[in-house]
């Protein structure tokens, strides 16, 4: 992913989250990038297949993170 993506993304998911906090940042694959908020690793973002552009946001949330049912 370039740094111009990179850029672009990183501005919408502060504007769509409404949290200045949202940082991305490289990986080893040039495929995606990793998302932070503040210091905490949030999810990753990587490059559709189509080519067309687009991209995949991917957060896993783990049931010891949710409160009790």
């Amino acid at each position: 992913m370039n740094e111009n993506d990179q850029r672009r993304l990183e501005s919408h998911l502060k504007r769509t989250f409404n949290h200045g906090g949202i940082k991305l940042k490289a990986r080893k694959t040039a495929d995606s990038v990793e998302v932070y908020v503040d210091d905490e690793f949030l999810g990753l973002v990587f490059e559709d297949e189509d080519g067309d552009g687009s991209f995949m946001f991917e957060m896993a949330i783990l049931a010891e993170d949710l409160p009790p049912a």
